[in-house]
């Protein structure tokens, strides 16, 4: 479970964020500015909190009452971001496995085939990020987090890059992360349709708080602004 009750003042702008989610994928819904990355970011050990809570598979990662703040790279949270952030300089595979050694994890030849059959990167292995398609390379960010073993996955935008072909060319693939990898996600995003596809809870944002959470019913009648247009809820079908 992972248990978040925090608030962080970023110059006029106030993330004030509690919320619960027990497994499955939580999409952090809102518009831009929400405060969605700076949640996530939090949950991460990126930003610390003025003030509050966040509790992970029973233990706790920030408590400012104690003065618990567990550094990021100890949390075991994947954390991938819009643009993949490969080193373009390695290899997949290397690219793949550059976490677990940051982290001093051994090799785990079984974790590696299966992180490669679920996201289908065998063939892309001895080639570099920048011959890969945006859709590649964000795959391979995310099989990079899970070969890091990660208590939680957070995804923040991890489409928001790509066109509309290479966003249709990855989701299956997130969707069966969902299904299949057994890790809590949390994915953030403004876009109905990914969120319809991938969450199984949503909590929705608005100008830094929390002002919905449960289940895909909370998505009718929601909007998301695309270029200063909004888009009511059928008209993102």
């Amino acid at each position: 479970m992972l248990s978040v009750e925090i608030e962080k003042r970023l110059g006029d702008f106030v993330l004030h964020a509690a919320f619960e989610t027990a497994g499955g994928a939580t999409a952090l819904f809102g518009p831009s500015g929400a405060g969605k990355t700076s949640l996530a970011n939090a949950i991460a050990g990126l930003l610390k909190p003025d003030r509050g809570h966040i509790r992970l598979a029973g233990d706790t990662l920030f408590d400012s009452d104690t003065g618990i703040d567990v550094p990021a790279w100890r949390r075991r949270v994947g954390y991938v971001f819009q643009e993949g952030r490969l080193f373009p300089h390695l290899s997949v595979k290397n690219n793949l496995t550059y976490g677990r050694w940051m982290n001093g994890l051994t090799v785990d030849a079984k974790a590696f085939a299966r992180v490669i059959d679920l996201l289908d990167l065998g063939r892309l292995l001895n080639r570099r990020p920048g011959n890969l398609s945006g859709g590649e390379r964000q795959r391979v960010a995310v099989g990079r987090a899970l070969l890091m073993q990660p208590r939680l996955l957070l995804l923040d935008e991890p489409l928001a890059s790509l066109d509309a072909a290479r966003k249709a060319e990855i989701l299956p693939y997130l969707e069966r992360l969902r299904d299949e990898a057994q890790v809590p996600i949390v994915y953030v995003s403004h876009n109905l349709v990914e969120v319809r596809r991938m969450a199984t809870q949503v909590v929705v944002m608005e100008q830094g708080r929390i002002v919905n959470q449960g289940g895909l019913e909370l998505l009718a009648g929601q909007t998301e602004s695309r270029g200063g247009t909004t888009f009511h809820d059928a008209e993102c079908r």
